[in-house]
């Protein structure tokens, strides 16, 4: 059989700094996914909304959402990735964990930290650019603002999916929408965004406008923005490798490294 991946994009609204009631929410989306789903893309930050307040909402890697998140990945058998508050060596982590149905973890730290609501100040900000191998596929792990830094995602050959959690207001959602498509075009890969929806306790709007794309910039889902959905996609190896060697963009970029 042709490595495919069916993508199950969860689509919610989160309740703020209240990581057993969002746990609570999460529980029939994920009891009621069919059969066959290979990996479960949640909102950044699932368990709190964009807070601020780190230390009311930390859990550490042995916490009860890491071990949630266990169970579910075995239930359903598969995998499942998304963002939440860590704390670690005394610091905090917007982190991005991706959790295998054998339970193998993999995570990465945000990289930019958004400054303009003072992110950079609470939460210490990751180096390292993370892609997990998983069933003949390469996936990128972002998260939200680093949609706007397309150096620190540039696709240098080395994965075939870009998946970008997010807490990304209503009032700039065309530039959410915009990027990842660009993102999607640019480094001739799929590329998913996962958004919230509802209000926050900042009487910041979500919109959700979740979405995956191909290696053209089409979408291949159908989300309907300001609703809580779960949508299903399938990514196809074969159809992105067959328009990689057609059109061979890739190989005629820069090459370049990051200073820091």
């Amino acid at each position: 059989m042709k490595p495919q991946l069916q993508v199950a994009l969860i689509q919610t609204n989160l309740v703020w700094e209240n990581p057993l009631q969002n746990r609570l929410n999460l529980n029939d989306k994920l009891e009621h996914l069919n059969s066959g789903i290979d990996l479960v893309v949640l909102p950044e930050l699932f368990t709190s909304g964009f807070t601020m307040s780190p230390e009311l909402v930390a859990e550490s890697m042995e916490g009860e959402t890491i071990q949630w998140l266990k169970h579910w990945a075995s239930k359903k058998q598969c995998a499942i990735t998304g963002s939440l508050v860590i704390k670690e060596h005394k610091v905090f982590r917007n982190r991005m964990v991706f959790i295998k149905p054998n339970g193998d973890l993999t995570y990465y730290d945000k990289r930019h930290s958004f400054t303009l609501a003072g992110e950079h100040k609470v939460y210490t900000s990751g180096k390292e650019k993370v892609i997990v191998d998983y069933k003949d596929f390469k996936l990128c792990l972002q998260i939200c603002y680093d949609l706007r830094f397309p150096v620190f995602s540039r696709n240098q050959n080395d994965y075939d999916v870009l998946i970008y959690v997010a807490n990304w207001p209503k009032v700039r959602v065309e530039a959410w929408s915009a990027l990842l498509k660009a993102r999607a075009i640019e480094n001739m890969s799929y590329c998913i965004g996962v958004n919230r929806v509802g209000l926050d306790a900042n009487n910041h709007e979500y919109s959700g406008h979740s979405v995956a794309f191909d290696g053209l910039g089409q979408s291949i889902s159908t989300i309907s923005p300001y609703k809580e959905q779960v949508e299903v996609v399938t990514l196809q190896k074969e159809a992105l490798e067959t328009l990689r060697t057609k059109l061979n963009f890739l190989n005629d970029a820069d090459e370049f490294k990051l200073l820091n």
